[in-house]
């Protein structure tokens, strides 16, 4: 009876071969990690069932060949998940690399802005003081140009004052010699 069984799991070993497109002497590098992961399984689950249990019998030769498969298969697989991994970190790295520089140019863009608002709102706060200051002496100017004027009037008025008497006291004297001739 095992030897039924052998025979059994042998014929449903090479329909699984013959499934996959593995032949016998075909290393399986060729094929893809999945396919062969795929295979293997498909073995198993064609396998006979050992009654009374979760036990399959399963062809040696074929699982061996498939596990064989897998391990020829497994390094180019890694290496072109490490190459994929080695891309995704270049490519993480430029992108970081990129973004360390436009964050780099931000903040010195955002400086240089910074330090113009500020040079500006020195110049406005200056440009304030300066007319203010400007004001105040055309204010105090304004206030000496009238107090000198006024001081001019007065003295022209005293002047003035002076030469009305004289004026007055010359009519006066006149007058009085018309009157007496």
């Amino acid at each position: 009876m095992s030897n039924a069984l052998n025979e059994e799991s042998v014929g449903k070993g090479r329909a699984v071969q013959a499934s996959t497109g593995q032949e016998d002497g075909d290393d399986g590098a060729q094929r893809g990690l999945p396919a062969l992961l795929d295979a293997l399984t498909d073995l198993i689950e064609r396998s006979r069932a050992m009654p009374m249990s979760s036990s399959v019998l399963v062809n040696k030769t074929d699982a061996l060949n498939l596990v064989d498969a897998i391990y020829e298969a497994l390094p180019g697989q890694l290496t072109h998940a490490d190459r994929v991994l080695s891309d995704a970190d270049e490519a993480l790295n430029a992108a970081n690399n990129q973004a360390q520089r436009i964050l780099a140019q931000a903040r010195e863009e955002a400086e240089e802005m910074v330090a113009k608002h500020q040079i500006m709102v020195a110049a406005q706060a200056r440009a304030e003081e300066i007319e203010r200051q400007a004001q105040e002496v055309a204010d105090r100017l304004r206030h000496e140009a009238d107090d000198y004027c006024d001081r001019r009037l007065a003295d022209f008025e005293i002047d003035l004052g002076r030469v009305l008497t004289q004026v007055q006291a010359g009519r006066a004297k006149l007058a009085t010699m018309l009157d007496n001739s």
